[in-house]
């Protein structure tokens, strides 16, 4: 056993340094990946404000600033992650976290308790005119619930009260039944409404168990549920990414409940094997595709940042990382065969490169927080069920779910 361990602990130390990039086992690896992709949330945040870089390089240096609201809540799950598994010095990601939901509370720039989809790392005030984004604000808000149940100390538990109480989840309904996209000071409230069936399961959640300012129960059976049918299986879902059945899951506990509707956590294992399929039926025109070796997901290609749903020859890690609590076995053999057969190349400071297409030999630069969010807290989900356990804790989580009617199955 000795030995054992040894060779163990080698090989991981190996690969810290991003050149031997070849765990022996996957379970090895997914420790490496959520290690790296922590890093990511401590290294590339302001450590003044603690608001995270919405993407950086591979290689750590980054002159970027601007930040993403959405990738700081994630990344508040990421820091009570590394204080549970030591990635991190004690107390380090606990006064980051301090640190960031004091900025939050005090200087970021918000309305009616929503934030801006993009701030500035430094001031926290809008950048890109980007809008005040409802779901952006839950990503963030999962965060900090999180991060409070996790740390639990006065100052923690102050600050994030204070940010998850100023949501005003009504003056997001903008007197209709479903919630807005966002609004900009230029032109008001976004057109669009969240209505139909996507990544708003957390988002509704949340506005349902406000204790300050509640939608009404009846927004949940506001969205419309439309079923999508591929390779023998049905399903609720959208033309969408795939994430869209990932992030809510990635804080939410839908294991064994369900409403009137559906169970979402089948529903979302589901979507995740005909997404395989779909791909693994692309292999005569992807050769690299095939049972070990797919997913595709909102990221980088070759064209830019697209929210992609079919595939298209682009292989993204997270598409599969995010989605290990549905499919265990077959997700993490993609991780190891990407790494197996990919290397270096796919593999860096972070972890894995956002995305890549061996077709064309092309190998995406940078990484994006919210893809390494996605990726760090569903390892710890399938590993333990870390997440979903502190979480879940939180009032305002087991309000939403009561008020949703998601009973035990």
């Amino acid at each position: 056993m000795k030995g054992a361990a040894a060779a163990a602990a080698l090989a991981s130390a190996a690969c810290l340094d991003g050149r031997n990039a070849s765990p022996p086992v996957t379970a090895h690896l997914l420790d490496e990946v959520a290690r790296r992709a922590c890093r990511f949330f401590h290294e590339q945040a302001d450590p003044a404000t603690g608001l995270v870089r919405d993407r950086a390089r591979m290689a750590g240096c980054d002159a970027r600033s601007v930040a993403s609201i959405a990738a700081t809540g994630f990344g508040l799950s990421a820091l009570s992650i590394a204080d549970a598994r030591g990635y991190l010095p004690r107390g380090a990601a606990e006064a980051r976290v301090h640190r960031t939901l004091e900025f939050l509370a005090r200087h970021g720039g918000h309305r009616h308790g929503f934030f801006y989809h993009f701030l500035d790392m430094g001031t926290g005030q809008r950048a890109w005119k980007s809008e005040l984004s409802s779901v952006d604000t839950a990503w963030l808000l999962c965060g900090v619930l999180h991060a409070r149940e996790h740390f639990d100390t006065p100052a923690i538990r102050r600050a994030a009260d204070n940010l998850v109480a100023r949501v005003d989840w009504r003056w997001m309904l903008d007197g209709g039944p479903t919630l807005r996209h966002g609004w900009t000071p230029e032109t008001g409230f976004l057109p669009y409404r969240w209505d139909s069936y996507s990544e708003l399961l957390a988002m509704y959640l949340l506005a349902l168990g406000s204790g300050a300012q509640p939608v009404p129960p009846a927004s949940w059976d506001a969205w419309k549920r439309p079923p999508r049918h591929y390779g023998g299986l049905t399903w609720i879902g959208a033309a969408a990414p795939l994430f869209t059945h990932q992030y809510s899951h990635a804080w939410f506990d839908f294991r064994g409940r369900r409403d009137r509707y559906a169970d979402y956590f089948e529903n979302s294992r589901r979507a995740t094997e005909a997404h395989r399929l779909m791909c693994v039926e692309r292999a005569g025109e992807f050769p690299w595709y095939g049972p070990d070796m797919w997913g595709i997901t909102a990221a980088d290609t070759m064209a830019g940042y697209r929210a992609c749903e079919r595939p298209d020859g682009t292989l993204v890690p997270c598409a599969a990382g995010g989605s290990l609590p549905f499919l265990p076995r077959a997700c993490a053999a993609v991780l190891q065969a990407m790494l197996d057969r990919y290397g270096s190349r796919v593999w860096g400071r972070y972890g894995f490169v956002d995305a890549f297409h061996p077709g064309q030999g092309w190998y995406s630069p940078d990484v994006i927080g919210i893809n390494l969010g996605i990726l760090a807290l569903m390892i710890e989900n399938a590993r333990c069920g870390g997440v979903w356990r502190e979480f879940m804790a939180a009032p305002e989580a087991s309000r939403g779910i009561g008020a949703a009617g998601l009973l035990r199955a």
